[in-house]
């Protein structure tokens, strides 16, 4: 508590690679900071992409993922083969700087000379950037969103335990992913920065994970406790009526008639097992179409060709929509109508979430909370922290099968059943998921950082 018994307002900075669009790291960011700024604290953000209030921003675009020189370190590290015939290479005309460095790392287990002197360079002009951060919003604490555990960026990583160590900053490192869960970061010529900065281990950190699963594999590695805090959604504010814009959403993502619409929302990545829920339409019929909501993102294209190659094989009308579903509503540049994600979740008749890993499950949060039936494949985290909470979804062990396609006529025949499936599972995930959860975590970490006399006053009202 402040001297004169008032409430302390903090100003907290998030940062990370960006914060922009509808990754999971932006969505949870956002909600993190609509449940901190109803707590009365104001938040400021530094990435290299950013589509948060302009003047509580800071964008350096070395911070970005993307960034040409944070490409070529990426590539540098994390792949075996650089071909020459790449003229352009990943950060200019061929006989740059950025492309020797990239040309020359012949193996992910050595790095050269440049590349250390690159990512060195970097990291001191994104330290000096956090250093200015820090001061022109009077920071007192920060957030750091997936940018000290999985290393899409190692000179911000770098350069954010580096300005840690040095300011003794009180920081909050929310990680969503870990690099020893992607199998392409297992191999690299990196070893050194990761064991440093991913995640670090200081005394002014308080860790925080998203699943049980993560925790113990972050204690088990390193030695470091974390807080579990799940991915939330606001389930004390239902979802509003459909207005006007949503009126013709079917018909726009191709869904006529009678036909049931079937939508896949995430991304076109291995991970997220499309070929099941292409599979699934097939077997179930009814006249369905799957909806894909999202295009392939950072992880490159061959699995969308894949997926699209399948659904041919099979027969399957499948509609890639990336187009008009985006981040905020509009028109796309031909003219149509431009949707939300939140636009298109009542217009499914089933959502499929067919995952063999997910860090927790944004998609599986946003159907229950449009009270949407769910087939999952019963990927590691539902099966320990969700599914025996009591959740009830169409469930299969990585392939589908006759009881599969059974469970799911059921459920789009019987509108009873459909009904209790989907009101169990926005009552369980408003107890177990909700703002005012995330709302008291925060509390308790904040009172480990800041004391307890500061933050006793502080409430979700």
């Amino acid at each position: 508590m402040t001297a004169d018994g008032a409430k302390r307002h903090l100003h907290i900075g998030f940062v990370s690679t960006r914060f922009a669009g509808t990754d999971g790291v932006s969505l949870e960011t956002a909600k993190w900071a609509e449940v901190l700024e109803r707590l009365g604290h104001r938040c400021f953000y530094f990435a290299g992409v950013s589509d948060r209030p302009q003047e509580r921003t800071q964008v350096v675009p070395e911070a970005f993922f993307g960034h040409a020189a944070i490409n070529a370190i990426n590539r540098g590290a994390f792949e075996d083969e650089h071909p020459a015939s790449e003229g352009s290479g990943p950060g200019g005309p061929e006989g740059s700087d950025l492309y020797d460095m990239y040309r020359l790392s012949i193996s992910r287990r050595f790095r050269t000379f440049a590349m250390t002197g690159q990512i060195d360079a970097l990291r001191d002009a994104l330290k000096q950037s956090l250093y200015a951060f820090m001061a022109k919003f009077a920071l007192d604490l920060l957030i750091a969103e997936n940018a000290l555990s999985l290393p899409m960026n190692i000179p911000l990583g770098l350069a954010l335990t580096e300005f840690i160590a040095e300011t003794g900053a009180p920081v909050i490192a929310h990680h969503h992913d870990f690099y020893w869960e992607r199998q392409r970061f297992l191999v690299n010529c990196v070893g050194d920065y990761l064991r440093m900065a991913f995640p670090p281990d200081l005394p002014s950190i308080r860790h925080v994970v998203i699943n049980s699963l993560a925790a113990r594999e972050l204690a088990l590695r390193t030695g470091i406790a974390a807080t579990i805090i799940p991915n939330v959604m606001d389930f004390d504010q239902p979802p509003g009526p459909p207005d006007a814009c949503t009126a013709d959403v079917r018909e726009a993502l191709g869904v006529t008639g009678d036909g049931l619409m079937f939508l896949q929302p995430t991304r076109v990545v291995q991970r997220k097992g499309i070929e099941h829920a292409i599979e699934l339409t097939k077997r179930v019929g009814m006249g369905a179409k799957l909806v894909i909501s999202h295009a392939s993102g950072d992880e490159g294209h061959s699995y969308e060709k894949r997926v699209r190659e399948y659904a041919a094989l099979l027969g399957v009308p499948v509609n890639f929509e990336a187009d008009i579903i985006r981040d905020k509503r509009g028109l796309s540049a031909d003219g149509r109508r431009v949707y939300t994600l939140m636009d298109v979740y009542p217009a499914a008749d089933l959502v499929t979430y067919p995952s063999t890993a997910e860090g927790f499950g944004n998609a599986f949060l946003e159907a229950v909370y449009f009270r949407r039936p769910l087939v999952v494949n019963n990927y590691s985290i539902f099966d320990v922290d969700i599914k025996p909470l009591g959740f009830r979804v169409i469930e299969f062990e990585g392939y589908i099968t006759d009881e599969t396609v059974g469970h799911v006529h059921q459920v789009l025949t019987d509108r009873q059943l459909a009904a209790e499936m989907v009101e169990t599972n926005y009552r369980l995930a408003r107890r177990y998921f909700s703002y005012n959860v995330l709302g008291r975590r925060l509390l308790t970490l904040l009172a480990e950082l800041f004391g307890e006399d500061d933050t006793a006053l502080w409430s979700a009202g």
